[in-house]
């Protein structure tokens, strides 16, 4: 039994090959050289996006602390009546 490939299968690969030989040179002449897609450049890009939400992450993160309650003056000047009034209330008794 032979290892080689046949005529059959050597043809579809060879007809592949030019093809995507074709196809990547339409890519650079249409978008040109600089923007042809390259692994490289998608992992860079990837990178980029999930710094870009890291940062946002934390920005929201630090928005959220800020509302937490009495983080506000407001929810401090609520808290400090709230807790005159029950000294007044434990004064009377």
């Amino acid at each position: 039994m032979s290892t080689q490939p046949s005529g059959l299968v050597e043809i579809p690969r060879s007809v592949l090959s030019i093809a995507v030989g074709m196809i990547d040179t339409v890519e650079r002449v249409v978008v040109g050289d600089a923007r042809v897609r390259t692994a490289r450049r998608n992992a860079w890009e990837a990178i980029c996006a999930d710094r870009a939400r890291a940062v946002h992450h934390d920005e929201v993160r630090r928005l959220v602390s800020q509302l937490t309650v009495g983080s506000s003056p407001r929810s401090k000047a609520s808290q400090a009546a709230v807790g005159s009034s029950a000294g007044r209330r434990a004064a009377r008794s």
